[in-house]
């Protein structure tokens, strides 16, 4: 696996990238706390910034920890695209109706009683560092270059790997 190490405008498109391809993460908030506390979220929006947008409840728990610790680490494991993504940043609650309607969608009903329920939050992510692991190629062709290290015992290039700084 080959190292990249990407910065600002290439972090900000990695991020973008993965983020939207996985869509779900496990988000851990109150990370001084052990065990740690981590939900899945599905990831609204990516914005230009790099800027990850949620829904959230307003009651939920993990609202109720970015309130006392906005210190949130977000995890993305797309295993069928082989793209994984690893992002430190800080979260905030947005009461704002104007940015909460132009997250919602119809899938959003399962968890909300529609776009103006009353208990809709955004949580706005700003990533700070990241580090993520991507294969750029083809699944069957990297299972065939494992099996072959695993044979031979030689390294093979089954993608990418690197630290992101925003």
């Amino acid at each position: 696996m080959s190292k990249e190490n990407l910065y600002s405008q290439e972090a900000i498109d990695k991020i973008k990238e993965i983020a939207t391809d996985v869509d779900f993460c496990m988000m851990a908030t109150n990370l001084s706390v052990q065990p740690i506390s981590a939900i899945p979220m599905s990831t609204k929006k990516v914005d230009d910034t790099g800027t990850i947008w949620f829904l959230s409840n307003k009651d939920s728990d993990h609202n109720t920890a970015i309130v006392k610790d906005e210190n949130t680490q977000l995890l993305y494991s797309g295993t069928s695209s082989m793209k994984f993504l690893s992002v430190y940043g800080f979260s905030e609650i947005i009461y704002d109706r104007d940015i909460i309607k132009e997250l919602y969608s119809s899938a959003d009903n399962a968890w909300f009683d529609g776009e103006d329920d009353p208990n809709i939050t955004a949580i706005k992510f700003t990533p700070q560092e990241a580090a993520y692991w991507s294969n750029d190629g083809n699944k069957l062709v990297t299972l065939f270059k494992l099996a072959r290290a695993a044979v031979t015992g030689n390294d093979q290039e089954i993608g990418t790997s690197g630290k992101m700084h925003v």
